[in-house]
């Protein structure tokens, strides 16, 4: 685990400054070769506007897919709806470097029973300083 505490203050509309140098650190850590990324959030937030998960993609040079998995809509976004375990409430999938049906695949598959994927809740979890 990684505890990364100096972190750019949240900027409306710029939300991938924060976020981004932390993915990157953290990315620095992983020796095994990555078949994709999984991020809480959007990779795209609209046609040509570009959300964390696209500039992750960049900023990786288009060398690993990067899997968007946000909880709530955002109005212009495009994304794959995913309902999981007993939730009428979907889940919202966008991805670069991977069809958008494959992602909402991989999606779907992650273990656990519920809405949100067992291993995004545990990182959610310790994001948040909750074991």
């Amino acid at each position: 685990m990684e505890r990364i505490t100096e972190v750019e203050a949240y900027q409306p509309g710029q939300f991938y400054r924060r976020e981004l140098p932390c993915l990157l650190r953290v990315l620095t850590n992983v020796t095994e070769p990555l078949e994709a990324i999984v991020i809480d959030g959007y990779v795209w937030l609209g046609e040509n506007r570009p959300g964390l998960g696209a500039h992750l993609y960049e900023a990786l040079a288009r060398s690993v897919p990067i899997i968007g998995v946000a909880k709530t809509h955002f109005r212009g976004a495009v994304a794959e709806e995913v309902c999981r375990g007993d939730s009428r409430r979907p889940l919202f999938i966008s991805v670069a470097g991977l069809s958008a049906q494959t992602a909402a695949d991989h999606i779907r598959s992650m273990h656990g029973p519920y809405r949100l994927p067992t291993m995004l809740a545990k990182v959610d979890h310790l994001c948040r300083g909750r074991s």
